[in-house]
């Protein structure tokens, strides 16, 4: 892969996907959307990755919108807008959905819709002077296609706040929220994220596949009898699979699974 906005790294089946434009802030404009979008659906479905890192080069992890992006935005029509706000609901939702777990490595500020691109990741490690704003009211704006990852990643009681104040919060609220799932210093946070990586690539690509689906499509659903019929359906299908069949045979044997990276 080839880009222009973006690195694109791949060893020992991690991928790091690093927003590249540290004189902007790594600030996206269309370019950026269409790339994100290419590079995640491409990383999904390439077999040889297990897992993938959503990274930031420079001081800031993503400041959301580009200004002189905003700038031409703000003389389209709106059919312009619409299909400009569609692109990037259709990157965010291409990083939610890819079929690979992905870590956001914060490692500096993010703002508007940079916080989406950390909601729509899996997980997510911040360095502890980062920053977060959801800052769109400011603009006399909203964050309309960030909100359903956002809402899910932060909860309904914090989004409301944090929605209409565009008050900035330190990373520390941000673990208080739910938002990240880890916050270390700033000089630990590769260590960090290496160690959620090794133990995204040494569990089985097919069982972490799943279990990504499964909180996707099990999370809010009412606990009925539909319900308790899919999920015993899902676990009867991954026990007959090649992988959960050698899961379970290493494991009686005591001995590494054939997934397993030497």
């Amino acid at each position: 892969m080839e880009f222009t906005t973006l690195t694109v790294t791949i060893a020992r089946h991690l991928a790091t996907v690093t927003l590249n434009r540290p004189d902007v802030r790594n600030a996206f404009n269309e370019t950026v959307i269409a790339e994100l979008t290419e590079a995640f659906r491409g990383l999904g479905g390439n077999d040889e990755v297990r897992a993938i890192v959503l990274a930031g080069n420079g001081p800031a992890f993503c400041a959301g919108a580009d200004l002189n992006w905003m700038k031409k935005m703000a003389g389209y029509s709106n059919d312009e807008n619409r299909a400009d706000a569609l692109a990037l609901a259709q990157m965010l939702h291409a990083i939610w959905s890819c079929p690979r777990p992905v870590i956001a490595r914060i490692q500096g500020d993010t703002y508007a819709g940079g916080v989406g691109l950390v909601a729509a990741c899996d997980i997510a490690v911040a360095a502890d002077h980062a920053h977060f704003c959801l800052s769109e009211a400011r603009l006399g704006l909203l964050p309309a296609t960030i909100s359903p990852y956002v809402i899910r990643a932060m909860g309904e009681q914090a989004s409301r706040r944090y929605f209409i104040t565009a008050e900035r919060f330190d990373a520390a609220e941000a673990l208080r929220l739910g938002f990240v799932h880890a916050v270390v210093p700033a000089d630990a946070l590769d260590a960090k994220v290496g160690e959620i990586s090794a133990a995204l690539v040494g569990n089985s690509p097919n069982a972490v596949r799943e279990s990504k689906r499964l909180v996707q499509e099990v999370a809010g659903r009412v606990i009925d009898n539909d319900l308790l019929a899919d999920t015993a359906d899902r676990i009867a299908a991954i026990r007959a699979s090649e992988e959960g069949r050698e899961g379970v045979r290493a494991f009686l044997e005591k001995r590494s699974p054939a997934w397993k990276p030497a």
